[in-house]
Order: structure tokens, then sequence, then C-alpha cells
């Protein structure tokens, strides 16, 4: 196999210096206090991540406000600046193996609980989530649109204060700025909504708001390249999605897929994670266990399947879109080996590699891949590592789950 000649060596996105083209994308880990200030055992596992030879970190997603918290236990926070000095110390720790780290700011929107939360969902329109089907979410208005546009900015502005070397918002994955921007969960007719401009009007108020107080500071996003969904993202709209995104002053764009209510159309895999689903899953664990064997055998009728492929799946997406803009494209999904992930940048697809599982599964597999210890991530595409999250902290499981669980 010849590798690409830039797979490893250093490498620019807005100012921040990676040392290759590997980074880890961001992970809910779970690994949060009830306030949302993270935990030593992040620290921990971050400082195994820098060490094990990742070029950037993004955390997990961070909550900017209470309302945006998700139902999942350990999410990280950054609605307060007393979360801030906790935030610092970690940042500290990753920076002193010469690693950058970006945090991850979002807001749940119709996809959390409020029996979790205590509060109200919101959305941009009342459309029942497919997944956190409980209740229809409450229409945001003007106020509160305005209330979550000044709830990214200011957690931006702490994100600087504690160190971070820039952040990502998070539009992906039917969260609320993916909600404003598809024309499935969006259904309004005021400024917020219809064209696609309209559309992603809250982002560009972010990023200018974000731009006025903190200047050149890096802001990545993390945008869909296509969803499942009726009337959702398609990839003619999200090449214009980034090209505005480029245009609001975003420095490098990371290309997903799916929503959560599309099952693991966000993280693939060849069966359903049934028996992750029965002890972990809000919806599935208080079935009597007698049920069971006979749900899990209608599971693949009755739950959104997997769609194939299962390697490299938003690769054609994202050299669609890379071919639209100027500013840096980074690519996540299904990317597992060192053959493919050198040929994606060999070959033009995109800019960087971006990976989860493969980080779930081994942290250190970014150094073991330059070293020529190994060629390929021993993840078996499970997905018991995204399902397990709603009960207990991130961790590899390889598809079985202990009787003590």
């Amino acid at each position: 196999m010849t590798e690409s000649p830039g797979i490893f060596e250093p490498a620019h996105i807005g100012g921040i210096a990676l040392r290759n083209r590997f980074i880890r994308s961001a992970t809910h880990e779970g690994m949060a206090d009830a306030e949302g200030a993270p935990l030593e055992s992040l620290e921990k596992l971050y400082l195994r991540l820098a060490r094990g030879g990742a070029g950037a970190i993004v955390t997990g997603y961070a909550g900017v406000n209470p309302q945006g918290r998700c139902s999942f236990p350990g999410m990280l926070m950054m609605h307060s600046d007393a979360l801030v000095p906790a935030y610092r110390k970690l940042v500290n720790a990753v920076h002193h193996e010469g690693v950058p780290i970006i945090i991850q700011l979002a807001h749940c929107g119709a996809q959390t609980r409020s029996a979790v939360t205590g509060m109200k969902t919101v959305a941009p329109s009342p459309v029942r989530d497919r997944y956190f089907s409980e209740e229809v979410p409450m229409e945001l208005t003007e106020d509160g649109i305005r209330e979550i546009i000044d709830a990214f900015i200011n957690a931006a502005v702490r994100a600087q204060t504690a160190g971070f070397d820039g952040v990502q918002l998070h539009l992906a994955h039917g969260y609320l700025l993916a909600q404003f921007l598809s024309g499935y969960t969006n259904r309004r007719r005021d400024r917020w909504g219809g064209s696609p401009e309209n559309r992603f009007r809250i982002v560009s108020e972010i990023m200018a708001g974000i731009r006025q107080k903190l200047g050149n500071y890096p802001v990545l996003a993390k945008m869909n390249g296509y969803d499942g969904m009726p009337g959702g993202m398609r990839s003619e709209e999200a090449v214009k999605v980034a090209m505005m995104l480029e245009a609001s002053g975003c420095s490098a764009v990371e290309i997903s897929s799916g929503t959560i209510g599309e099952g693991l159309a966000v993280m693939r895999g060849p069966r359903i994670p049934a028996e992750a689903l029965f002890a972990a899953n809000f919806k599935l664990t208080a079935l009597p266990k007698l049920l069971r064997p006979v749900i899990a055998r209608i599971l693949p009728m009755i739950s959104p399947a997997s769609p194939k492929p299962y390697r490299s799946y938003n690769l054609d997406v994202a050299s669609t879109i890379r071919k639209g803009v100027s500013i840096p494209v980074i690519t996540v999904g299904g990317i597992h080996t060192l053959e493919d992930a050198s040929k994606a940048i060999a070959d033009g697809a995109t800019d960087f590699v971006s990976m989860s599982r493969p980080f779930i599964n081994d942290p250190s597999i970014a150094k073991k891949f330059e070293d020529g210890s190994r060629n390929a991530s021993r993840c078996t595409m499970c997905n018991y590592c995204a399902i397990m999250i709603e009960k207990e902290p991130l961790r590899c499981w390889n598809g079985r789950i202990p009787q003590r669980v």
C-alpha cells in the first residue's frame, strides 16, 4: 500500500496546528458531573487520545443552555462562567501533550426529553421527533431564538477563556441547529424558515456574534451532507450550506449524515444492537425479559435499518462539498483503515479524516497507523457504544453486554 504523502505530516485548520490529518470526532462520553463540568475520567481519556497520536481532539457535545441538555447522563455543559476553571485544567493537560482541543457546542432541541431536563423541549416548528417521541416540542419564539443565539456566542467566549483552540458548532444529526437547516423540521414562514438562507439565519447570526466578540478565533462546523428524512438535507443543499458557512467566517466543515430519528443512519453497522437496546434504551429497558426474544426478531422490521455502505459512507458527498468551498473539509463515517484514510486524502476527496468508533476501540489507533503496527481498526461496528451511553460512560463493548449491567 502507498501512503498519502501528507497524512502524517503537520497541517493547519484556521490557524490551529495539527501534527497529522487524523482528528478524533466529537463523541458523547458521559464523563461530566451534574453541573456539566468535565470529570477526571474525561481528562484521562483525552490524554490517552493525545498520547495515542490524534492530530486534534473534538470534545463530546457541550450544551449551551440547560434546556438544550441531552437526556443521556454526564453531558458536558458550557452555559456558566463557573465551569471555566474545570475546562482550563482539562485543556492545559491536553496542551501539555502538544495536541489542540476543540469544544463542540450544541443545543439538542427536540432530541431530548423533558422528563430528564425538567424543561419543555423546543424546536423551530412543533414537529415530534421520531426517536424522542414523548412530546411535541414547543415552537421557538423570536425571543427564544435570540436567547439561543446569545447562548452559543457566550459559550464560545467561555471556550476561548478556558483555552480551547477553537469551537465546533453542531449542525448535524438532527439537533437544534440541524433542525433549523432541515425543511422537514423547520416549517416556519417567518424570517427563520422557508428559503435555505432563512433557515441558515440562526447559524449566520451565531457566527457573526462570535466573530464580533472573538475576531479570528477558529469556529468549525459539523454538518450533514444528507439525511433520509422527507424534505430533509440533500447533497445539493448541503453544498450551499457549506458555502454559506465559509462566507460567514467558518474555519472548516466536518461532513457527517443522518439524524437520530433514522436509527443507525448516523452510526452504521451490519446488525441492530438489540442486546444494548434492551440494556440501556429508555423505551425498551422496561420490557419483560420474556418478551425480548420476540421483540429482537421484529426489531429489524420496525426499526430503521442501517443503510449501506458501512465504509467511508460520507466521502462522496464530502468530495462534492469540497469542490464548492476553499476552507478545509473533514470527513467522518466508516473510515476505519489506514488505506481508506490515505486514499481519501490522496484522491482529494477530503482534507482531514475524523474518526469516532476506532478511537473508542483504541485511543492509540492513529499512532499505530503511523508506526505500522496496525492498518485497520478492530472496531466491529456493533454500535453498542452508541446505545450504552444512555446508561453508562463511553467505552467499547465489543458486541457483548456483561450480566451485571
